[in-house]
């Protein structure tokens, strides 16, 4: 092979994508500045190699399945949630009984809450009737029809 011959001893060679990643980045910086979530993802999916839409897709419905591997969830617990069984049957005795305690313990909660809610409520309405009635009070002792 002579060095006419080496793809890179052309120049046409070495300059034909240089022109072509510049303007791809100069597009995703005014992406950026312009647009940015539409440069962000044009950005991701550039990192990911070009995927398909169905392979986004996949991917995506994936990881809400919990398919990625050492992420927690949100609230800290693990993807599979509360429901994991260990095989001890003392643990899961305990476990059973703890979360039964937790949810009486947020009925009582939603409850209370109710409760204070409707007594909050009393409270305004007895306020208004008051301003109201103070308000006829006034406008009859002021003008009589």
């Amino acid at each position: 092979m002579t060095s006419s011959s080496a793809p890179w001893s052309s120049g046409r060679a070495c300059r034909g994508p240089f022109p072509r990643r510049s303007l791809e980045i100069g597009a995703i910086v005014v992406g950026f500045i312009y647009a940015w979530p539409v440069a962000a993802a044009y950005v991701v999916w550039k990192l990911m190699g070009y995927p398909a839409f169905n392979e986004m897709k996949s991917f995506a419905e994936r990881g809400l399945r919990g398919g990625f591997p050492g992420f927690s969830g949100f609230g800290g617990f693990p993807s599979g949630g509360l429901r994991r069984e260990t095989g001890n049957w003392a643990f899961e005795q305990y476990r059973r009984e703890e979360l039964e305690r937790l949810e009486q313990e947020r009925r009582r909660l939603e409850e209370e809450g109710r409760a204070f809610a409707e007594f909050v409520d009393e409270l305004k309405r007895a306020r208004d009737r008051e301003q109201f009635d103070a308000f006829m009070a006034k406008r009859r002792a002021g003008t009589n029809f």
